[in-house]
């Protein structure tokens, strides 16, 4: 009989080929492989699509996982930029929604059509078609949109102009008036004039920081502030909410700020504690970090822009830091200078050194 012919055997890749195909993919950004892993990187907690647009990291820093749960299992976080876990196999829908969250993260910065086209590797005219043809509008007006939806949600809630300005993303008084009158109907102060106004119960008392703060809306504390005197804070809870209804509280807030001193003297905070706080999404993912730092701990403003994924945004960290609305709840005294110093604090230099030197005793 004639000897069969015997078809050469498929090889099966080894482990270490397997890493170095994922690694090629993660170098070139290859949206083919999106779906097949996730890379996670030690240096920041987070993990990633191979197609992710941020900065390349370090192969000795790069771990891979067949599934964003694993990845999540190991400890790591998903990225806040290419949404691995929001991955459809539509790649056009996915690299859309990728932008959208970019342009949300960056509303208080020039984000414009060649700055986006460089970031997802894509031609100007390319992706304003493609955004355009599943978002309906342009990138440009979807981010005019989101400020928009931020200055309206300020104004409703009292902020003074100035601050719902800063905190949606524009620039300039000017530049709020030109793109803002006639989409609200009217000027910015006076929309805010005709805002409903939030009830806010207010407590003063004793911390070992002086006198203390505590406001909340009946959804949590929306304001912890330090001072010398009550009348000091109260002018302050004014000027922060200054057309909310302001009331003494009546002993309904007082198991809160029993956590909030226990807090102060040395005892982990209980995180189901209740927060009513406005942001943008850089300064809510600035806060949530920063609520991550262990007690006792300090973090650079470096460490804290790179675990965001935002590693040249110190000065940004910083200014949320300083724009933090409860302080203690939000342990923005947990963030110091790079080589150890104190760095700034909205409630001052000795009242940050009592608070971390109560923590490390």
């Amino acid at each position: 009989m004639e000897s069969a012919e015997v078809m050469p055997k498929v090889q099966a890749k080894t482990p270490a080929e397997r890493q170095d195909s994922r690694w090629d993919a993660v170098v070139a950004r290859d949206p083919r492989r999106d779906g097949e892993f996730v890379f996670a990187v030690s240096t920041t907690g987070v993990y990633c699509r191979p197609s992710c647009s941020a900065r390349r990291p370090r192969r000795e820093n790069v771990q891979f996982f067949t599934a964003p749960e694993a990845a999540e299992r190991a400890g790591f976080r998903a990225c806040l930029r290419c949404r691995p876990k929001s991955f459809s196999g539509n790649q056009e829908a996915d690299s859309v929604k990728a932008i959208c969250r970019f342009i949300e993260l960056h509303l208080d910065e020039p984000v414009t059509l060649g700055r986006l086209a460089t970031e997802f590797h894509q031609s100007p005219f390319q992706l304003q078609r493609r955004f355009k043809a599943v978002v309906g509008i342009t990138p440009r007006e979807y981010a005019d949109a989101c400020r928009l939806r931020t200055l309206k949600r300020s104004l409703q809630a009292g902020d003074s102009v100035t601050r719902a300005m800063y905190d949606a993303g524009y620039g300039s008084s000017s530049r709020l008036y030109e793109r803002t009158a006639s989409q609200l109907g009217m000027t910015p102060d006076k929309y805010r004039r005709g805002a409903v106004a939030a009830m806010i119960r207010y407590i003063c008392t004793d911390s070992p920081l002086g006198r203390m703060l505590v406001a909340a809306t009946d959804r949590g504390i929306c304001s912890i502030q330090f001072a010398r005197k009550d009348n000091e804070l109260i002018e302050g809870l004014k000027r922060e909410f200054p057309f909310a209804v302001r009331k003494a509280d009546d002993g309904g807030l007082q198991n809160w700020v029993d956590v909030l001193l226990h807090h102060m003297r040395g005892e982990d905070l209980n995180s189901a504690l209740p927060l009513d706080i406005r942001a943008t999404s850089f300064q809510r993912r600035v806060w949530t970090y920063l609520q991550s730092i262990p007690f006792g701990s300090t973090k650079s403003y470096s460490d804290v822009a790179k675990a965001i994924g935002h590693p040249r945004a110190c000065r940004a960290v910083a200014r949320a830091c300083a724009t933090n609305p409860v302080a203690v709840a939000i342990p923005c005294h947990r963030v110091v200078r790079e080589d150890g110093s104190m760095g700034g604090y909205r409630w001052g230099m000795e009242r940050k050194k009592t608070l971390l030197a109560l923590e490390r005793r």
